[in-house]
């Protein structure tokens, strides 16, 4: 417990967005329910600031296994068992009434140490198929929280301790998920935003500035891009669009984001688990390229759920050329109805109260205060 009184909720996420957004979303809806909340994270976190709705951040200690050599892994075993260590001591210290794992090698130590101190625990898997860290801590949880139905189904023993609730999105999300979808108008500006995740990704910036320039010259002047870019990527694809003479603004990182999707005509982008779930809150159309190179193929999940329920085109990266691309966009930019369709379809598949639902059952498992009435 906090020193106030309030329960203490601990939540272990990654430092990559993937992780931290739905994290952020049900801390700001545990606290609005009276609990305090701590994060405990690696050093990753501190790229997206101080604006973590949480008392105090803990660094601990993680790897992620990098090779399956015997050094790689003896060094990866090495540093998670430090950080489990860090985690039972700091837990002994803090005594929450719950731990919420997010994913990711730096959830472990959290969720692990809890488990063993008998402190209830929650992981929230936010992909279509599980991810390795939350499988290793599955069986050891309490309770498992999921973005999707059925990811569970073929593992009985899993699935009865499985809800599903939706990946938690943002407050400014879902107050980008207000604004609705603007028809594109035959002769109007396009609206295109070009982005990553929350890290950048090199084939956008490799593939779109040139699939862009290949469409017919009328629409190319309709077009509105807005791109993210890395840093070593950010020039060329600057100068990529001002040959191309297209209206573009290119930056290395938009904090209004979600706004900026709501903006939209067409998305491009990857499909890590928050993009997606952030597509389905808003209602936008998308052009989605699942990371190729994932073991467990968690993008290709995720893209297909939207593409599934009509909101999203789903091209694999082999797929993902400057021709393809450009067709692509030129076919839906001739049928602005099917744009409408794809925004509402997308949006059929969000969920924007998942924060919310999680909360009820963290505090469920959690035993100290009651759920939303």
């Amino acid at each position: 417990m906090a020193q106030s009184g309030a329960p203490l909720v601990v939540v272990a996420a990654g430092g990559t967005g993937g992780h931290l957004f739905p994290a952020e979303a049900l801390s700001v809806a545990l606290a609005r329910r009276g609990a305090v909340i701590d994060l405990a994270t690696d050093e990753r976190a501190t790229r997206y600031g101080t604006t973590f709705p949480a008392r105090a951040t803990h660094v601990i200690p993680s790897a992620t296994v990098r090779g399956r050599d015997p050094v790689s892994l003896a060094r990866t075993a090495a540093m998670l068992s430090l950080g489990v260590m860090k985690a039972w001591s700091l837990l002994g210290r803090l005594r929450p009434a719950a731990v919420v794992g997010f994913g990711g090698y730096p959830s472990i130590p959290p969720v692990l140490a809890a488990a063993w101190r008998g402190i209830p625990t929650v992981i929230h898997e936010q992909n279509g198929v599980m991810g390795r860290a939350n499988k290793f801590l599955s069986s050891r949880v309490s309770a498992i929280a999921t973005s999707f139905p059925g990811v569970l189904d073929k593992t009985p023993a899993l699935a009865a301790k499985a809800t599903h609730t939706g990946n938690p999105v943002r407050p400014v999300v879902v107050a980008a998920a207000e604004i609705p979808y603007t028809p594109l108008e035959a002769s109007g500006a396009f609206n295109v935003i070009v982005f990553g995740g929350s890290q950048g990704a090199k084939v956008m910036s490799d593939i779109v500035p040139d699939g862009l320039a290949k469409l017919d010259t009328r629409l190319r002047a309709r077009l509105k891009v807005v791109q993210q870019a890395r840093e070593e990527d950010f020039e060329r694809v600057r100068q990529s669009y001002a040959r191309a003479r297209i209206s573009a603004e290119v930056a290395r990182f938009f904090p209004d984001l979600p706004a900026r999707i709501a903006a939209s005509h067409l998305v491009v982008s990857r499909s890590g688990a928050s993009t997606v779930a952030e597509l389905a809150a808003i209602g936008r159309p998308a052009i989605l390229v699942p990371l190729p190179h994932a073991l467990d193929q968690d993008q290709r999940a995720n893209a297909g759920v939207l593409e599934r329920a009509g909101g999203a085109i789903r091209l694999d990266q082999t797929d993902f050329t400057p021709d393809r691309l450009a067709a692509e966009v030129s076919a839906l930019a001739a049928d602005p109805g099917r744009l409408v369709k794809m925004a509402a379809a997308a949006k059929s598949a969000g969920a924007l109260d998942a924060a919310e639902r999680l909360a009820d059952l963290v505090l469920k498992v959690a035993s100290v205060i009651s759920p939303r009435q």
